[in-house]
């Protein structure tokens, strides 16, 4: 039958239109992404449009009263494209509620992170904010600037350290979610608006229980019928009471204790970053000082080797001037002379040791002063980055934590103008049953009080069938006497049951 209902109607997948809106989110890029706002924004306006003109049309038809499912099949509404899935059991709903029940918003906010807008795009996002996200135009400007200081943040941040990439997408995901409208709200708020102009169209009549009628026209269907409708104020004032308690207990985006363990959580992966990129820094300072002690221990070998070449080379110039002279001690001055140049070498050869063994040093120290210097960068960036994420939450938790206290102030308000008002109806209704009961048994009595007069045997011979013809009116007039009174009673336990139900709820 639902088929067969909306099949002139233009109907798409619930489920599909969700998963193309969360894959689009996050995939496009460039000026595809300002087409798909353009076109976000257009569907949005022209929901709202109509959303504007048939609370205009409620206004002035007040009488008539439709249910929250109707709502959606509006004469005015045909032309736009519903969404509905079998499988998950909800009514048809237009493109607003299905972009506010996915992940869209929150999708195109993390592309945007991940790649800055350009002006047109800022200036889209700012209005697909206003109407998707509560508070007004300051809170819009505030959450639109942050955006603007993660990209930033996020441009320069290659390397992970502590803090993932993605667990920081996530936490803005979050805070997006936790600003986001509820639909689910708007819906029972437009039951409860509904709901409130039944009941004063109700208090706008009187109420018609005639005593008089009641006696004279016991059988009456009319007289029922206005006792068994009676009690709908009472159903609907159930009903209000049972929306309001839903809302009061929807909330989107972190609880308080969720929202603070994610702060904490950043703050101290900053600070352990400051903390890494100040001790890296000394290590810097520290490596710089051994290599200046590695250059001035080179520098004073370096002299001290030379110093002893010059005297080898001094002590073989006398060696040789002696070998000349005295060729009688040749063996003698050849080893002397083999023994100086066996010193010479090695000096020469120690001398080339230390020079490479120094200048793999050197070349050490200048590798491992560009890792720290790249550490330090990584890891400055990746704290400022936890910085701007934290100020971003702070912010936009401020304003969630504030659009909550708002909502469950109001809600609190409305319950309690809501059971004064129940009371009031209770007593009334209770009051005027009263009222029409006496005269009932009244009148109960006195037809039991003529049947009684039958119920001795008929004498045949004394105007039989008169009689039998009077006693069966009377056990006619009995059973509708009986019939009037058993319904009075019904109605007043249906309130009664009502009563306590309604106090048990907000008992709860």
């Amino acid at each position: 039958m639902l088929h067969d209902r909306f099949a002139a109607l233009n109907i798409t997948s619930y489920k599909e239109a969700v998963r193309r809106l969360d894959e689009l989110s996050v995939s496009i890029q460039g000026e595809e992404r300002v087409q798909l706002l353009r076109r976000w924004l257009d569907a949005l306006r022209e929901i709202e449009r109509l959303s504007a003109g048939s609370d205009e049309n409620d206004e002035e038809n007040s009488d008539e009263t439709y249910t929250s499912t109707d709502n959606n099949f509006t004469p005015e509404k045909s032309d736009v494209v519903l969404y509905y899935d079998q499988d998950l059991g909800i009514s048809p709903v237009n493109f607003r509620d299905v972009f506010l029940h996915s992940q869209a918003l929150e999708g195109i906010t993390m592309s945007m992170i991940l790649g800055a807008p350009n002006e047109e795009e800022i200036l889209l996002l700012h209005e697909l904010f206003g109407l998707c996200l509560t508070g007004g135009e300051e809170v819009h400007d505030v959450i639109v600037n942050r955006i603007l200081d993660l990209s930033k943040a996020f441009s320069v941040y290659d390397d992970e350290v502590l803090a993932k990439r993605n667990e920081l997408l996530q936490l803005a995901r979050d805070a997006i979610t936790g600003l986001k409208v509820n639909a689910d709200i708007l819906r029972i708020d437009s039951e409860v608006s509904e709901i409130h102009q039944n009941l004063k169209s109700i208090e706008l009549e009187e109420l018609r229980i005639n005593c008089d009628e009641f006696s004279l026209d016991a059988t009456s269907d009319a007289t029922l019928e206005v006792i068994r409708e009676s009690v709908s104020p009472i159903r609907l004032c159930c009903r209000l009471e049972s929306l309001l308690l839903k809302k009061r207990l929807l909330n989107n985006g972190d609880t308080p204790g969720a929202h603070a363990y994610k702060v904490d959580k950043l703050k101290v992966l900053s600070e352990s970053l400051l903390s890494s990129a100040s001790k890296t820094e000394q290590r810097i300072s520290d490596h710089r000082q051994q290599k200046e002690e590695a250059l001035h221990f080179r520098v004073a070998r370096t002299s001290e080797v030379s110093q002893i070449e010059k005297d080898l080379a001094a002590e073989i110039s006398v060696l040789e001037k002696q070998q000349d002279e005295l060729e009688h001690d040749l063996k003698k001055i050849k080893g002397s002379l083999a023994a100086a140049y066996a010193q010479l070498q090695n000096a020469r050869e120690e001398r080339e040791q230390f020079d490479d063994a120094n200048n793999r040093l050197l070349v050490h120290f200048k590798l491992k002063d560009d890792e720290l210097s790249k550490a330090i960068i990584s890891y400055k960036v990746e704290a400022n980055t936890c910085s701007a994420f934290v100020e971003f939450l702070e912010a936009s938790w401020a304003f969630q934590y504030a659009f909550m206290e708002q909502k469950e102030k109001k809600v609190n308000d409305e319950i309690e103008t809501h059971e004064e008002y129940f009371v009031n109806m209770a007593r009334s209704l209770l009051s005027a049953y009263k009222v029409a009961l006496v005269p009932a048994i009244t009148n109960l009595r006195k037809h039991m009080k003529n049947l009684k007069r039958y119920a001795k045997a008929i004498d045949p011979d004394e105007e039989f069938l008169q009689d039998i013809e009077r006693r069966r009116a009377l056990e006619q007039a009995y059973l509708a006497a009986e019939n009037k009174v058993i319904t009075i009673f019904d109605a007043a336990k249906i309130v009664k049951e009502q009563f306590y139900h309604a106090i048990d709820n907000v008992s709860r």
